[in-house]
């Protein structure tokens, strides 16, 4: 068994026990809430991503900030064209990662998405579903080598 971080983890478990017409409507109240996960006016960040990529319908924000326990807090923010899905897992990853350690993050293997969405939806949808997740990682591989150049310099 993976072992996720526990706010992904509570997700993954609290998506397992719905029948399929219950986790679409779970989707799409976590879809709504994706507005929310965007930074708020004049938050900084120790890390922001921001750009549109061929697998995405609209330019996505990543944001990271760690904090002095060196634990990670994303932000993030859609254009408005990004598929109900993808605001969805957008929702779900600001939520499931919030508080990870940076080697936690990087760790999550891909395997939870299929557990929460559905398999149909995954295959139907199969490279929106893992984008917000891999644009994450990439944050955090990006900051992490930053901090070890910094300290290699000092």
């Amino acid at each position: 068994m993976t072992d996720y971080p526990a706010g992904l983890q509570g997700i993954i478990d609290l998506f397992g026990g719905l029948p399929e017409s219950e986790r679409r409507d779970m989707l799409i109240n976590y879809a709504d809430r994706a507005a929310k996960c965007a930074p708020a006016e004049g938050e900084t960040f120790d890390l922001s991503d921001i750009r549109k990529d061929e697998e995405c319908t609209d330019t996505v924000g990543i944001f990271l900030k760690l904090n002095s326990d060196q634990k990670v807090h994303f932000k993030v923010s859609l254009g408005p064209e990004v598929q109900t899905l993808t605001r969805a897992m957008t929702a779900i990853l600001v939520k499931g990662l919030d508080g990870a350690s940076m080697e936690a993050i990087l760790n999550v293997p891909a395997d939870f998405v299929p557990k929460i969405v559905g398999s149909e939806l995954v295959r139907l949808r199969s490279q929106t579903v893992y984008y917000v997740l891999t644009r994450m990682k990439s944050a955090v591989k990006v900051h992490s080598n930053r901090l070890r150049a910094a300290a290699a310099a000092d």
